[in-house]
């Protein structure tokens, strides 16, 4: 039996190793997958949005007199946010960096469009752009809540891949840090919204 226990020694030792670098392998591959899902709901939300800005679009040209460049600048950004495609396996703090930009873009410009719809009261009364206009308000809310979730998922999966002794190992398997969403350059300081009923 004395001769066996080095060898039982070293087979237990073999198995607790792998068990333990399978143990970091299968967390990251499940914290990854979490945050893929969550930059998916990230992406189905910002599509939501567009899909409502293009049928609020529509309900705002059927306002004979409306600003035509506020509708195209709407129309431009819309275009521009959805030509942006990021890879959620290896999401860069450039690719989200971009896609922030240009979704910033959009909300820019559907600001400008709702503030210029005060001058219109037969559109304010319209019910179907009521209708639109609180969607999109709760989209908002819903994109705000999608990309909280997203940095959580992505918090634990960068911690998780970060700590040691797993950094030693995720490397090896590939495992690599994701970026988290921030707020676009400027967004700390407040908006002016003024409302120019004279012109």
């Amino acid at each position: 039996m004395k001769k066996f226990l080095p060898w039982i020694i070293l087979a237990v030792v073999i198995i607790g190793m792998y068990s333990y670098v399978k143990g970091i392998n299968n967390t990251a591959v499940t914290l990854d997958e979490d945050s893929q899902e969550a930059w998916g709901n990230v992406q189905t939300s910002y599509q939501r949005r567009n899909d409502l800005i293009g049928n609020l679009v529509k309900t705002v040209k059927g306002a004979a007199d409306f600003e035509k460049s506020t509708l195209e600048a709407v129309t431009n950004a819309r275009a521009s946010a959805s030509q942006v495609k990021i890879d959620p396996s290896n999401i860069t703090p450039e690719q989200l960096n971009q896609f922030n930009q240009a979704q910033s873009g959009v909300s820019s410009a559907l600001s400008r469009l709702l503030v210029t719809v005060e001058k219109y009261p037969d559109l304010k009364a319209n019910q179907n752009f009521l209708k639109l206009q609180d969607e999109l308000a709760s989209t908002e809310n819903q994109i705000l809540t999608a990309r909280t979730r997203f940095n959580e998922s992505v918090k634990k999966y960068n911690s998780h891949i970060k700590i040691f002794p797993n950094n030693l190992f995720a490397g090896m398997f590939g495992f690599k840090e994701k970026a988290f969403f921030e707020a676009v350059a400027g967004a700390e300081k407040p908006v002016d919204v003024e409302f120019d009923f004279g012109n």
